[in-house]
């Protein structure tokens, strides 16, 4: 190994590039900041390399799957469609994938980013160590942006090899699987769950709470388990996994549920119980960096860590592990290096999960607006009475606004259905900005839209319904 001798000076330096590395850094780039990003693997980070990204890109391929084969209620006939996977994943990676990182690379280049390429080991609060395959350089830093994501959490008696995979691996079989079985049936689980069901699989999902997807509320979930009953996806609650045994044809998963003892056989099990944050083996102990609870370090509302000169951002820091939090906090840590007075503070934080029906959240829920002291409730419009959604053949789910009874402030929204991961950006908006339920209503909507079911909900909370 070539060792380098000297320190070279540096002036921001961020380590990750995903999405909340890579807007950091463009943006401390725009503010004036000469910026140095370290990456050791993925330039785009998970998200948009092994996460978000390919997932939905496999979620799209399995609607497209079963559009072709069900569209008999548009007088269209064509039941024979089939799947070429190889080419799925083809396009996956080279059109998709490789088109969104290449980009992040090209904007580097545009905003003057050196990018280098390595492992990053902090040596104290303003020297760090790059080390690469064949040499390792001290580097020396103004400012620094911690931006290293979280990982899969890997459970005992599921190590990740052969057939018992993590969610990169998930997204990454050759072959559409006969039989997949998915533990963790939370954002992820649930979404592949449903992606893999779509082009074909017979699929079950072992959760371990009594309910999936628990961060959403009851009334939303059921939709979701309803279009699992239909695609013949077979969902456990109260199960506890116990171990897979690998074989050369499939993998045996043992679980307990209801006090006895099952097993299942399938082609591949894919663990999705968690993640965890990236803060290991890096030096933050070296740095003096403070650490809280569960890996996570502790920030203020600026991303500041106990070291004046050090921020943290995204998964590794307190809240939603969400490209998007990652993404804002990002641009406030770039910002207040520059000196500018930006801060963590919103109202606000949209969540999304790409099941069958979409599901989307924002803001408080009617139990968070209560227990908060709100004089809260909920109004809601179904996407039954909506004229685009009857026409998209999509009537399934419904925009749920919740709003103070006193003064009709909106406090929090939830959407199930088509499109939920859109429109959802709307309510955000208006919950952010201390919008009313007048305000929504008296917004002009185009027509025929999804987004007239938020007006109509609107209409719903001041007891003046238009179209139900």
């Amino acid at each position: 190994m070539v060792v380098g001798d000297f320190a070279i000076d540096l002036d921001t330096v961020v380590i990750g590039a995903g999405p909340g590395g890579y807007v950091a850094a463009i943006h401390a780039a725009e503010l004036g900041q000469k910026v140095t990003v370290i990456e050791r693997e993925y330039v785009g980070g998970v998200c948009l390399n092994v996460g978000c990204i390919p997932s939905k890109a496999l979620i799209t391929a399995g609607h497209r799957l079963q559009e072709a084969r069900d569209a008999s209620a548009f007088g269209i006939s064509k039941t024979d469609a089939t799947i070429d996977f190889a080419k799925t994943q083809d396009w996956k990676q080279h059109r998709v994938v490789e088109r969104l990182t290449g980009g992040v690379r090209m904007l580097f280049k545009k905003h003057k980013i050196d990018l280098i390429e390595g492992d990053a080991f902090l040596k104290d609060a303003h020297s760090l160590r790059v080390i690469q395959k064949d040499s390792a350089q001290t580097y020396t830093f103004k400012n620094l942006i911690i931006a290293t994501g979280s990982r899969p959490v890997e459970i005992k008696g599921f190590k990740f090899e052969k057939r018992v995979l993590d969610s990169t691996g998930g997204l990454n079989l050759p072959a559409v699987p006969k039989k997949l079985v998915v533990i963790g049936g939370g954002y992820i689980g649930s979404e592949l769950a449903g992606a893999y069901a779509n082009l074909g699989a017979e699929v079950t999902i072992l959760e371990g709470t009594p309910s999936i997807l628990p961060n959403f509320d009851a009334d939303l979930v059921k939709l979701v388990l309803d279009s699992f009953q239909k695609k013949g996806v077979k969902v456990i609650t109260g199960a506890m996994a116990k171990n897979a045994e690998n074989f050369d044809d499939h993998v045996t998963v043992t679980y307990e549920a209801n006090g006895t003892t099952e097993k299942v056989d399938a082609d591949y099990v894919m663990v999705t119980v968690g993640r965890r944050p990236n803060t290991n083996d890096m030096g933050l102990e070296q740095a003096g960096i403070k650490m809280a609870e569960r890996g996570l370090i502790e920030v203020d509302q600026q991303g500041r860590t106990n070291q004046a000169n050090i921020y943290a951002i995204g998964d590794i820091v307190a809240g939603a592990a969400l490209a998007h939090k990652a993404s804002y906090e990002g641009k406030v840590a770039a910002e207040a290096i520059s000196g500018k007075p930006a801060a963590v503070d919103y109202r606000a934080m949209p969540a999304v999960c790409y099941t069958d029906p979409e599901l989307a959240t924002t803001g408080l829920s009617l139990t968070e607006a209560k227990d908060q002291g709100y004089q809260a409730k909920a109004d809601k419009f179904p996407f039954a009475a909506n004229g685009r959604a009857i026409s998209l053949q999509a009537t399934t789910g419904f925009v749920k606004l919740i709003s103070d009874k006193n003064d009709g402030t909106l406090l929090g929204a939830q959407v199930a259905g088509s499109g939920a991961s859109d429109l959802i950006s709307e309510l955000t908006l208006a919950v952010e900005s201390g919008m009313n339920i007048s305000d929504l209503a008296l917004t002009i909507h185009p027509h025929p839209t999804l987004s007239e079911a938020i007006m109509d909900a609107a209409d719903l909370a001041e007891g003046m319904p238009t179209n139900i």
